[in-house]
């Protein structure tokens, strides 16, 4: 084996290449240059190979990568060593660098068949693309879904605090109710020996001035009495057909005394309004009840609006449809408006934001029990500087012909009226 190595680089009986070219300079340089610009172009790619395998952790099969550096790398040592014999016949180590390149190009390709099967499986870009795009689809129904089970979760807590709350002014209305009959029905007693008193004292004047003020302390008794009797939807009423316009005009003064200068007072009543079957009385109270909250609400001045139209199966509160026709009257101030704790326990008996002294908390809980009882809806719509708007659904009084409804009805969409400005 040594003595094989020997003769293989023994040169002492071998010619360079150069005498092959006739040492013709334009011959030499020619293969000089092109295995020179062969063999840098060879250095360089398993440099760029190594640096790309070296930096991407996710290349599959990289150990190809590596033996195909090291198979360019010795097809350009071989093109540097046919530089080098055209003037050494160093044939010996150049046929050493063939045998190497030899083995390692056999290696590469025998490593590389078995892998095409694999290499093809991999997905090309047209397919990842494609299955990115899918993704992205799921994703969007996965999300338009839970969109979906959020919205009707939401809606579905909305209902629940609608049906609770609805119970709640129901519990308290008929405890209200039960407690103010019966606190009623004992104030008439006490009236009533006051009475007789009354008339058995003439001769003694102390004796009747206590009379008196007992008599003024039952009767504001019987009045409060008939505010919870009027929440508690038990209080006698004398329902009658009557236009609402009308009554509102004909209220006109009463309500810009009750306001008072530093508020402007409007009016947009709806013509043809329909007419509705209530209590007179009860309905002035409630507009007089709603026009003192809104100048309450606006200490420095504002505007304060009456408005009336036709609705049918109109939207109120939190989305609710109610079916039928309406006859709506809108009262809206542009006070300071309310926030979402305090307009939800607005019609709540006795609750008030008003100082001690000053309220007492049966206004819209007095409102309330009157529409209630003549079968109609109310509803607040309100936010912190943005006023209130008090609607009442009252229902007509009778029906019309379909002409009518069509010409005279102004339908409500799925949203509230806005809030006043």
């Amino acid at each position: 084996m040594l003595q094989y190595l020997q003769q293989l680089w023994e040169t002492s009986s071998l010619s360079p290449h150069g005498i092959c070219l006739l040492w013709r300079p334009e011959l030499i340089w020619t293969h000089v240059t092109a295995d020179a610009l062969i063999g840098l172009a060879y250095y360089s790619i398993p440099i760029a190979l190594a640096y790309f395998v070296s930096h991407r952790n996710d290349i599959q099969f990289g150990w190809v990568f590596w033996a195909f550096a090291l198979f360019i790398l010795a097809c350009g040592t071989t093109h540097f060593m046919a530089i080098y014999t055209l003037w050494v016949p160093d044939y010996g180590t150049e046929a050493l660098i063939k045998i190497v390149t030899a083995a390692l190009s056999v290696v590469t390709a025998v490593g590389l068949w078995p892998l095409l099967p694999k290499a093809l499986a991999i997905p090309s870009t047209d397919d990842l693309r494609r299955v990115n795009e899918e993704l992205k689809q799921q994703i969007k129904e996965r999300n338009e879904a839970l969109a979906a089970l959020q919205s009707e979760k939401t809606e579905r807590l909305k209902t629940e605090d609608m049906l609770r709350q609805a119970q709640k002014m129901e519990a308290v209305g008929q405890l209200t109710g039960g407690i103010a009959h019966d606190f009623n029905n004992l104030l008439t007693i006490i009236i009533g020996n006051l009475e007789r008193l009354d008339t058995q004292l003439r001769d003694q004047p102390d004796a009747l001035r206590r009379v008196k003020n007992a008599m003024e302390g039952a009767a504001r008794g019987a009045a409060l009495t008939q505010k919870l009797l009027a929440f508690g939807r038990r209080q006698p009423m004398s329902p009658e057909r009557l236009d609402a316009n009308v009554l509102v005009e004909g209220m006109a003064e009463l309500i810009r005394r009750a306001v008072g200068e530093t508020i402007e007072v409007k009016f947009a009543l709806a013509q043809g309004a329909w007419p509705v079957e209530v209590d007179r009385n009860q309905l002035e109270n409630a507009l007089i009840n709603l026009a003192v909250n809104a100048r309450d609400a606006m200490p420095e001045g504002g505007e304060f609006t009456i408005e009336s139209r036709n609705l049918i199966d109109p939207v109120i509160g939190e989305g609710e449809r109610i079916k039928g026709h309406f006859t709506l009257l809108s009262v809206s101030d542009s006070g300071e408006g309310m926030t979402a704790d305090v307009l939800s326990r607005v019609f709540e008996p006795f609750f008030t934001t008003k100082p001690v002294g000053e309220g007492s908390g049966l206004g819209l809980s007095q409102v309330y029990g009157f529409v209630k009882q003549s079968n109609g809806h109310i509803d607040i719509v309100s936010a912190p500087n943005r006023g209130t708007q008090v609607r009442l659904f009252l229902p007509r009084a009778a029906a019309q012909s379909e002409a009518a409804e069509a010409a005279s009805a102004l339908p409500l969409g799925g949203s509230p009226l806005g809030q006043p400005g």
